[in-house]
């Protein structure tokens, strides 16, 4: 079930992605999902998901929130021109032990307005220092 609804969520997003790059002011990041695979226990939590303002207008993040307190974005606060980046940086909380997949919510005045971003991982327990 949980992979059912993973494929579908995949592939309404690819819908947005690809509707989003069609037409209009759109905010176009270089990826959507980030896979820390499998991270130690105290380990870096953070990654950064660059966007490029596709539009005509300069964008401006309106909002960006997380799915849960363990998850803390950043994010570019000034507008940004046509045809420059900026980014949402993600840090998350790796003292948690085990799987995860978090979402954050990027808002804006882009064509597509909400943009989810997803990040998955599996942290692990550190081992013991030897005797």
């Amino acid at each position: 079930m949980k992979k059912l609804i993973l494929v579908i969520f995949t592939v309404l997003m690819a819908s947005i992605y690809s509707h989003a790059q069609s037409g209009g002011d759109s905010i176009v990041f270089e990826k959507t999902v980030h896979d820390y695979g499998t991270i130690v226990q105290s380990g870096n939590g953070e990654t950064e998901f660059v966007f490029v303002n596709k539009g005509t207008k300069p964008l401006v993040l309106n909002g960006v929130s997380a799915s849960c307190g363990c998850t803390s974005p950043s994010w570019t606060r000034t507008p940004v021109l046509p045809g420059k980046t900026g980014s949402v940086k993600v840090k998350y909380n790796t003292e948690i032990l085990g799987s995860f997949t978090k979402t954050v919510t990027v808002s804006s005045n882009a064509s597509n307005s909400n943009v989810i971003l997803t990040i998955r991982g599996n942290v692990v327990q550190k081992a013991t220092a030897q005797k």
